[in-house]
């Protein structure tokens, strides 16, 4: 046996760990499932009355009906009941067009060309730098973009660049760093303070992962510190403590480290630049090279045996490695959130815990993630029997993730504190614009984060969230009360103090809020909780109190929240208070809160691709939110609403006109059109027009709707798929079937064809259908807020396709043809001056209520994108073909070719489980393109072996 594999395919972690994707449906298509049903029951209604009518009409003394002798049971005036019955199966039939089978068909069409024409090729959505276009992963939910009300954010990656320096430092009880922050310098600027710049030292770094200054540290200058072996500890956990890969040449130069995550690579960074340079690791050792230890100038390359390594998890918040020096000493290097390790620590030295959590409070209130560092020196007795134990646990089948956290606890305890660190980690671009844009259109936004609560609100204040203006609520678990609880060490006193802690804020904030809600010009209002205190407040009796909050906050910042905390504040909002969500975040920890909320947005940054895969949409920057809720959301929003609208207009018309002559033909079931005009009538005459409208109409401009974001608050109220919306095109239905039925009948009562014979049925209905194809066709021209050549293509088009139908079918009869009625119909009706004159008047008389209504409507009640558009009526509109397809007239010459490789067609990978599987052949496309790509080596590999493949023939 060479070797054994264990714990694949469906045992393996990603497998175990996958959960089914949720189903999302919009808010939208729930609503027009109950419009459905609204029509299956004027449906039911109207096949009701047919049937009675018909039961009492059936009569003998009709003597022209001929029911007299033997007759069929649906026309036998003994048995009414039976007539009733077969009569309402006859009519179901017969008004089955009033439910829009076809809408579902073109609403999918509609949202599926949204996405890959629109959506995925928005310039103005695509990430120059990373070489990132959006990409909507799904279709179902465009218009739920146009009505988000609450987002719920990630910090790291999401608001930030997760570009991580190392900047500052606590050691003992010693802060080192001199530089400032962003949020800092925005600190300052927000007080109206100068800021005089502060000019670097000679020995300040600044490369990837590091940006230092302080000559204290640098180049040995610690051993000149008042506690040299201290930093010497603080130095090799850096070193030592950690999973990173180095890869390339061993020196400092050239090596180059791969990380789990950018706060390990910023560590082991600053140790290389402290003079502990990390350059080999195998699978129990790591070699160290240490400058200036011993003496000055001396560089010593030390191996250090790595025995065990507890991993970090969001659960532990910690990561551990138990290693052996040299010289024989065993020690365990811990580093984790300060709150997880202040638990451990050992008791006594309370002047190096005070002191480091101050600077721990400073570093959060610069904006700066934090980590404490701890040690503890271990004998062989005590990690021999604890190793037993970790042996048994690593090793168990069942349940052993739990067993190891477990066996951790055991000895990651009497910890000795060595220090902290601060890495900073900066603001994207545009964020602070992006998120006041959305604030102004109605959008509350939440920040998840699992930072200390003072990095969370600088970063808050830094991207503009909460300002000074607000009034902040802050529930926290840092008040000297719990602290002094939490010295004692007994949980079951410390989860009932926080318990009543978090009741007593929650009843306080909730009555200054209603307060503050009262006055007419109060304060917006803003919420930060920390992890602790969420945990207890989203206990089923404090939900409600907690819900209530929040909902009346402008803004609100949870801190040291874990995953499951995150999903479980967005399932709160969402089923709660009904409000629609939106959740984006860039790292496997927000899966569970992207796939919680209505909408999940992943953003493809420098934590893998987990949450865009989880994701219904993926963008590269936060800052393309405001294109992707306000342009296309919104664009999509409102389209859609008009499609189902108009869809239910034109068939409830279309129906209604057959409903009023079954009252002319005493409830029998005659139909009133050919059996072909109610087939065409939504696949051919009616089709085209609705679907450009759904794609190609637009109340206001791009650029207008991110001028104005107070336009978005119209999806968020719902305003244009109302029940009041669907009874305004449900009464102009009404009206203009009656007009449609009872001018034509009426005007043909008088009138003769050329051979001077009354009209009949069937030239009466197919100028009343005429009437109907061009009066539905020319009132989706009412109802557009933009016209271009594709909608009078579309209409023009359906009109035309009608006339063109209806000469070939009633110019051509066959022997097997049964519709011998329609022959020469409209050759006979256009020989007429009646034909000319309905069609003139018809159309006329039936759009204009619709045209008064829309007067009235705009001049006395307009809507928010009315009065926008009078604005800025003169002003030319801009063509949305630059922002679209003629992306190269934006970009440079580099540009262009970075965009346009991005849009490449790319091979389906065969070996999606690689990890380093080939993205496809991008060179060879680029060629067919025309566009410049260099030859990839994995090109050359794959090609190079498809060829030596043998073929195998065909059988």
């Amino acid at each position: 046996m060479v070797g054994a594999v264990i714990f694949t395919g469906h045992e393996t972690k990603v497998m175990m760990n996958a959960m089914n994707v949720p189903s999302k449906r919009s808010t939208l298509e729930r609503k027009l499932d109950k419009l459905i049903l609204t029509l299956f029951g004027g449906l039911f209604l109207m096949c009701l009355i047919g049937a009675i009518g018909s039961g009492v009409f059936i009569d003998r003394k009709y003597f022209y009906l001929g029911l007299t002798g033997k007759v069929e049971d649906q026309f036998n005036p003994n048995n009414r009941f039976v007539v009733a019955i077969l009569t309402m199966f006859t009519l179901i039939t017969l008004y089955s067009t009033i439910i829009p089978i076809s809408l579902y068909v073109s609403i999918e069409m509609i949202k599926f060309i949204q996405c890959t024409q629109f959506i995925n090729k928005d310039i103005h959505m695509y990430h120059v730098e990373t070489n990132t276009p959006a990409l909507a992963r799904t279709s179902n939910l465009n218009e739920e973009l146009g009505q988000v009300e609450y987002i719920f954010s990630d910090k790291t990656g999401t608001l930030t660049r997760n570009l991580m320096e190392f900047f500052k430092c606590s050691i003992g009880e010693e802060v080192y760093g001199t530089g400032m922050t962003e949020i800092e310098r925005g600190s300052v600027y927000r007080n109206g303070l100068k800021l005089d710049e502060v000019k670097k030292s000679a020995t300040a770094v600044h490369e990837k992962g590091f940006n230092f200054d302080d000559a204290r540290l640098m180049r040995g200058a610690w051993r000149n510190e008042r506690d040299p072996e201290t930093c010497k500890e603080f130095f090799r956990c850096l070193a030592i403590c950690h999973t990173v890969l180095p890869e390339g040449d061993e020196s400092p130069e050239k090596i180059a480290y791969q990380a789990a995550s950018p706060d390990e690579l910023a560590l082991v960074m600053a140790a290389k630049n402290f003079g502990f340079f990390f350059y080999r690791r195998t699978p129990t050792t790591i070699r160290v090279r240490e400058s200036h230890v011993e003496k000055m100038g001396k560089i010593d390359d030390v191996s250090y045996e790595i025995l065990n390594v507890l991993e970090f998890n969001s659960t532990r918040k910690r990561q551990s490695v138990i290693c052996r020096y040299p010289t024989g000493r065993l020690v365990l290097y811990c580093k984790g959130a300060d709150t997880v390790i202040y638990e451990r620590l050992a008791a006594g030295d309370h002047s190096m815990k005070k002191s480091t959590r101050e600077h721990l409070e400073n570093f959060g209130s610069a904006g700066l993630r934090t980590l404490c560092l701890a040690y503890r020196d271990l004998n062989s007795e005590l990690y021999e029997s604890w190793n037993e134990k970790f042996i048994q646990a690593k090793s168990s089948i069942r349940d052993r993730e739990r067993k190891l956290d477990e066996v951790a606890e055991l000895i990651e305890k009497d910890l000795i504190l060595i220090g902290s660190t601060a890495i900073e980690d900066k603001l994207q671009e545009g964020v602070p614009l992006c998120i006041e844009t959305l604030s102004r259109a109605g959008i509350k936004i939440w920040v998840l984060t699992g930072d200390k609560m003072e990095t969370a609100i600088n970063i808050a204040y830094a991207c503009s969230l909460i300002n000074n203006s607000m009034k902040q609520f802050i529930i926290s678990s840092e008040t000297d009360a719990i602290r002094e609880v939490e010295s004692r060490g007994d949980p079951v006193e410390i989860a009932r103090i926080i318990r009543d802690s978090v009741k007593e804020d929650l009843k306080r904030c909730l009555e200054e809020a209603r307060q503050c809600l009262q006055t007419v010009a109060g304060p917006k209002l803003a919420l930060i909780i920390d992890g602790k205190c969420l945990m207890y407040a989203l206990d089923p009796n404090l939900r409600v109190s907690l819900l209530n909050l929040s909902l009346n906050c402008s803004a609100v910042v949870c801190c040291r929240v874990s995953p499951l905390q995150k999903a479980q504040v967005t399932s709160m909002v969402k089923k709660g208070a009904r409000k629609i969500t939106l959740s984006i975040g860039d790292g496997a920890n927000d899966v569970s809160m992207i796939q919680a909320a209505h909408v999940g947005v992943g953003i493809s940054g420098l934590e893998g691709m987990q949450a865009v895969m989880a994701s219904d949409f993926a963008i590269a920057q936060f800052r393309f939110l405001t294109d992707l809720l306000l342009v296309h959301g919104r664009w999509s929003y409102l389209r859609l609403c008009k499609v189902i609208t108009y869809f239910f207009y034109k068939n409830l018309t279309f129906t209604l006109t057959q409903f009023w002559f079954t009252f002319q033909t005493g409830f029998s079931g005659q139909r009133f059109y050919d059996d072909w005009f109610q087939s065409l009538y939504n696949v051919i005459f009616t089709a085209l027009p609705v679907i450009i409208v759904g794609l190609f109409d637009k109340d206001v401009s791009a650029s207008l709707s991110k001028k104005h974001p107070e336009l978005y608050k119209e999806g968020i109220r719902n305003m244009f798929f109302k029940w009041r919306v669907v009874a305004v095109w449900a009464f102009f239905s009404f009206y203009q079937s009656l007009i449609f039925y009872y001018f034509t009948v009426t005007a043909s009562r008088n009138g003769h064809n050329p051979s001077g014979k009354i009209f009949g049925l069937w030239d009466v209905s197919t100028m009343a259908f005429t009437c109907v194809v061009v009066t539905v066709n020319l009132r989706l021209l009412l109802s557009c807020n933009s016209i271009t050549r594709w909608h009078h293509f579309s209409i023009a088009g359906s009109i035309i396709a009608w006339f063109l139908f209806i000469f070939i079918y009633s110019g051509v009869m066959t022997q097997y043809d049964r519709q011998e009625n329609i022959f020469y119909v409209i050759y006979v009706l256009m020989s007429t001056f009646y034909f000319y004159l309905v069609l003139l008047l018809v159309p006329i008389v039936a759009l204009l209520g619709d045209f008064i209504y829309q007067g009235v409507q705009r001049w006395f009640f307009p809507y928010d994108y009315q009065i926008v558009q009078e604005m800025h009526r003169h002003v030319p509109e801009e063509t949305s073909r630059p922002d679209y397809l003629e992306i190269e007239n934006h970009l440079t010459p580099e540009e262009q070719r970075s965009h346009a490789i991005a849009q490449l067609p790319r091979e389906t990978s065969k070996h999606t489980g690689f990890a380093f599987d080939s993205p496809g052949y991008e060179s060879f496309f680029a060629s067919q393109q025309g566009v410049f790509a260099p030859q990839k080596a994995w090109d050359v590999a794959r090609r190079a072996s498809m060829r030596s493949q043998p073929r195998t023939s065909k059988t």
